[in-house]
């Protein structure tokens, strides 16, 4: 399948991701691919299938944050079908800011993706401590 994409021009896809209830702010939108946008493959680009211009800029957040853990509920493991902790991949929507060290990832709702049948879904997690906006870059302790 070929696909016009923000980042990377017309792609040929053959593993798209389907989000059956789409994403949150974008239900209509169910079919994304998962394309590198860096050479090192530490960020991504979600890219809608059928919008063009619909593109988010994920990267894996234990890259940054080794201490991120959640517990999935029942529901969302039964909706992605999920049978094992291996076939599960995690990834973060970065709010990209320029300068880019002051780039944000949402922590407070991963993308999680079921490797095996390529289900995946936008969960919104009940735990205070993740924020929306978490630096991605820490900055240097000042010494004094």
């Amino acid at each position: 399948m070929n696909i016009h994409t923000k980042y990377h021009g017309e792609v040929e896809m053959d593993e798209i991701l389907t989000f059956e209830k789409g994403i949150p702010g974008f239900a209509e939108e169910k079919q994304f691919a998962l394309l590198p946008l860096s050479d090192d493959e530490s960020y991504y680009v979600l890219q809608s299938v059928s919008t063009p211009g619909l593109a988010f800029v994920l990267t894996n957040p234990f890259q940054f944050m080794t201490a991120y853990d959640f517990q999935l509920e029942d529901a969302a493991v039964e909706e992605l079908s999920l049978e094992s902790e291996r076939d599960v991949a995690v990834y973060t929507i970065l709010t990209v800011q320029d300068p880019f060290e002051k780039t944000t990832a949402n922590l407070q709702a991963p993308i999680i993706i079921n490797l095996k049948n390529r289900k995946a879904k936008q969960v919104i997690l009940h735990n205070e401590q993740y924020k929306t906006k978490h630096p991605i870059f820490q900055k240097a302790e000042a010494k004094g």
